[in-house]
């Protein structure tokens, strides 16, 4: 029997005066992925006030390529988060529009013309190839040059990323706020992006250079082990997103997590399966606070990081 029904409430503009108001109207309007998006921003709340929770943020790189770079930066800066797991590409674009411009475009551009121009295009984003491939091969040979003469030849790649912080002077940069809040960015598939080959070439050159990817785990496990709780807010899915889904089910699971994704679960994709159905892995809690958002990120983020950060 249902005991109780919250009945649906018009949204009224002239009462909101805050991006908080705004969620908790869309949270009384039943608006479908309105309401699920209130839903989320409460359990984001809850997960970054509780004192006793370790905090991922998990994330792929396209967002990085876009203005929505500046609301992850802020969420790290902020130190909202412990540790931030992503792919190959985040260093990437985070590195290359340290140093150079990327461009708005659209979806609908001749993409064989793009080309003869020398600009690549990811979605509705033109990104020259002098502001990608070779100023990240410029960076990175510098990096490691540097490295290689001081001695450091196997190290993590959370290690690297961490002197790639070190090295950009620039407040917008994601990897620059990692580095000087001593928070991890642990990126599974570092070979799968410019910065990951850039190091494959270095090594090919050097051959006593290598990798230790096992570290990092370690590092993963050190954070999960000792935690008593843990939350995540997962953008997007693939890698970074079953990578921290899989550390958190060897502590009981996960006790808040918030995904939003566009994509559908009907495939049986990693990238598309709900919350709900890490449960049945033991990577969320059957306790947990949880929510799938079926969204664009772009377009909810900076609504969540701003009430966010407004209270």
């Amino acid at each position: 029997m249902i005991d109780k029904l919250d009945k649906i409430k018009d949204i009224d503009v002239n009462e909101i005066e805050s991006f908080p108001d705004m969620l908790d109207a869309m949270g009384e309007m039943g608006g479908f992925n309105a309401s699920l998006t209130h839903d989320g921003y409460k359990i984001i709340k809850n997960m970054v006030n509780d004192s006793q929770c370790l905090r991922f943020l998990s994330f792929p790189a396209a967002l990085v390529a876009t203005g929505t770079r500046g609301l992850l930066k802020e969420l790290i800066k902020r130190k909202y988060f412990d540790i931030v797991i992503t792919t190959c590409g985040t260093l990437d674009h985070d590195l290359a529009r340290s140093y150079k411009d990327y461009y708005k475009g659209n979806f609908d551009s001749d993409d064989v013309i793009l080309d003869k121009n020398d600009i690549h295009r990811l979605g509705n984003i033109f990104v020259p190839k002098s502001s990608y491939g070779e100023i990240i091969e410029k960076k990175m040979l510098e990096l490691l040059e540097t490295l290689y003469e001081n001695n450091e030849k196997k190290l993590a790649p959370s290690e690297i990323i961490n002197k790639m912080g070190q090295m950009i002077d620039d407040e917008n940069s994601i990897m620059y706020w990692a580095n000087k809040n001593e928070i991890p960015i642990i990126v599974p598939g570092i070979m799968d992006g410019s910065v990951g080959s850039q190091i494959w070439s270095f090594s090919e050159q050097h051959k006593d250079f290598t990798l230790d990817i096992l570290k990092d785990q370690h590092i993963i496990s050190d954070y999960v082990f000792k935690s008593k709780k843990s939350g995540a807010l997962i953008v997007g899915g693939g890698i970074s997103k079953h990578h921290t889904i899989w550390w958190n089910q060897f502590n009981e699971g996960l006790d808040y997590a918030v995904y939003i994704s566009t994509a559908t679960e009907y495939d049986g994709s990693l990238s598309g399966a709900r919350t709900k159905e890490a449960i049945s892995w033991g990577k969320i809690s059957n306790l947990a606070q949880h929510v799938t958002i079926n969204a664009e990120a772009s377009i909810v983020l900076p609504l969540l990081v701003k009430s966010l950060i407004h209270e």
